[in-house]
């Protein structure tokens, strides 16, 4: 079944489940959009400006929760954790501490773009022999025991504090654990999404009495209690990351695991750790872009960007005189991306297993060597293989110290493995099911291995100093979309809650499709079709979530920041009205 038709019958059911709450059946609303009265036109909101700190993420009540941490005296690092617990309980179809965090951050204090791999690893019993055995499709299955990793983000969280963070996890978790016992109301798009993860909710007994609401989807608008995960997130405040991996949690996810024939044991929980890495990077027109080395798949962000900023100018073409309204813009950023991404499955991997050919793959001259691969007129057909699903969170944060964070945290596809530990209400990821059990190929599964991973928060500099904090959410959208948003700001000029909100295409390299949102599809569709591409037209789902946050400086020469006061000039917030989509500032 594919991915849409499994979407629309778990919506059917999940409709079905629900009708009996509808108080009464109205029409669909048809108004018109109202107009903006300045700016551009189609922008959905304005940038939320502040200069003491703010907060940008999926959904408001996690944005208020970093924010108050904030006014409370704590700094950015403190905010996105505090964030990421909430956002745990009000959107646990996308993340949550059975899942993996990567961190870019601007440390103020040392003055360097730092990075952290919070992503965990395969289990020791975790053989290609042994999953293959299991498997009914030659692949790593996609939901169950066999598919999760050991979770990363709790002991992520920890090491992230340790080094930068200034208050504990009992300050930062309980209004998390206070929101999961008190309830919260679902809204829209949180039902939409809860509403796919139906079926794999329904395969284990705990996960349908913790996430199913007398074996349906909760409602929109409907109070959802996980009393469970408030006594996950206050085991942690106790015990610290080893509640989780040596502790009371420890202790029912392996039992949990062992009930179900898994292969976790006490030694893969007890050697998890985050590891500090070198942050990748790239130039694009003067510009400073980072990402995070593989095993995620930053470097495919840095390959695109490289192929536009050598490509475009021997193939005549300017993206920002052209812009989005001209079918060679989008020819060309497409046809980018399927060239690194040609790239990022054929290599993207742990690199403590395999080389990974990074720098060779991030040079401008090896970009060189592509242009003649890009036709503007045909559209060639890339490799096909790949397209990870997604449900991610994503977290940029900006403080009154001049910290800035990117922040980004999931348990991969909807519910994950679909696995709840009992007694403390959170799923386990599926992020094994992104390996690969080919002989040969760089991800294949293995004991103590990490899996190729989707999430890559992204961050732009300039001339040496902070200038972006921005991540968009979304399996194989994510690397593509990066690029997307950073043209619209880089090239287009466009501030960048205009970025979030400009259409974008979602190109699937298995299937060689390219989604183009609803708009965008009449305006240059056909052309592209004329090309050779095979297009539909889509919707925001595929087409991620974005947030950010840029530093607006007040002059040339800031006054650095000494926490006593707000910063020396402005930062500018966004977020993505495809989700419920916030940011908060003071």
């Amino acid at each position: 079944m594919t991915r849409s038709a499994r979407r629309t019958r778990q919506l059917t059911l999940a409709l079905l489940c629900t009708a009996s709450l509808a108080a009464r059946a109205t029409p669909p609303f048809a108004a018109l959009r109202g107009d903006r009265a300045s700016g551009w036109a189609e922008q959905t909101r304005s940038e939320v400006l502040a200069r003491n700190g703010v907060v940008a993420t999926s959904q408001p009540l996690a944005a208020e929760a970093g924010l108050a941490v904030l006014k409370r005296g704590g700094n950015a690092f403190d905010a996105a954790v505090a964030t990421a617990a909430v956002l745990n309980v009000v959107e646990p179809a996308s993340a949550g501490i059975g899942g993996d965090v990567f961190v870019l951050a601007w440390s103020a204090r040392e003055h360097r773009l730092i990075g952290l791999n919070g992503s965990g690893r395969a289990p020791a019993g975790a053989t290609a022999e042994r999953i293959a055995a299991l498997s009914r499709d030659g692949r790593v299955p996609h939901t169950g025991i066999h598919s999760a990793t050991v979770p990363g983000a709790v002991d992520g969280w920890a090491e992230l504090l340790g080094r930068y963070g200034t208050l504990g996890f009992k300050e930062l978790l309980e209004p998390a654990a206070h929101l999961a016992e008190e309830g919260f109301a679902v809204t829209e798009r949180i039902h939409s999404d809860w509403a796919q993860g139906l079926e794999v909710l329904q395969s284990d007994p705990d996960s349908a009495r913790t996430y199913l609401v007398g074996g349906r989807v909760p409602a929109t608008y409907e109070i959802f209690r996980n009393p469970d995960l408030a006594r996950a997130f206050r085991a942690i405040e106790a015990g610290g990351r080893d509640a989780f991996y040596r502790g009371e949690i420890a202790a029912a996810l392996l039992a949990k695991s062992a009930a179900l024939g898994g292969t976790f044991t006490a030694e893969d929980l007890a050697a998890t750790h985050a590891t500090w890495v070198e942050p990748i990077a790239t130039t694009y027109h003067g510009y400073g872009i980072h990402e995070l080395p593989p095993n995620t798949q930053g470097f495919a962000v840095l390959e695109m960007m490289n192929i536009l900023e050598v490509c475009a100018p021997k193939l005549a073409v300017d993206l920002g005189q052209a812009g989005p309204r001209s079918a060679d813009y989008w020819q060309l950023l497409i046809e980018a991306k399927k060239l690194a991404y040609a790239d990022l499955y054929a290599h993207n991997a742990d690199p403590d297993a395999v080389e990974v050919p990074v720098g060779r793959l991030t040079s401008k001259a090896y970009a060189a060597t592509l242009c003649s691969r890009i036709d503007l007129k045909h559209a060639h057909a890339p490799p096909r293989r790949g397209d990870p699903v997604g449900g991610t969170v994503y977290i940029a944060v900006a403080d009154r110290f001049g910290n800035m964070v990117s922040f980004i945290y999931s348990i991969y596809d909807t519910f994950g493995a679909g696995v709840t530990v009992p007694g403390y209400g959170f799923v386990l990821n599926d992020r094994a099911a992104l390996f690969s059990l080919e002989a040969g190929s760089p991800n294949r599964i293995a004991p103590g291995k990490r899996p190729f991973h989707t999430l890559i928060p992204g961050f732009v500099t300039r001339d040496g100093q902070p200038l972006l904090a921005y991540g968009l959410m979304g399996g194989g959208q994510q690397a593509q979309g990066h690029a997307q948003v950073l043209v619209d700001m880089l090239d287009l000029g466009a501030n960048p809650q205009a970025a979030s909100d400009a259409a974008r295409f979602s190109h699937f390299q298995a299937t060689d499709t390219v989604e183009l949102e609803t708009g965008l599809e009449r305006l240059v569709g056909a052309k592209l079709r004329a090309r050779g591409h095979r297009v539909v037209a889509g919707s925001g789902e595929d087409m991620g979530g974005f947030q950010g946050i840029w530093w607006q400086p007040a002059s040339a020469h800031p006054a650095p920041p000494d926490g006593t006061g707000p910063v020396d000039g402005v930062y500018r917030a966004a977020s993505d009205h495809r989700k419920d989509g916030a940011a908060a500032g003071w």
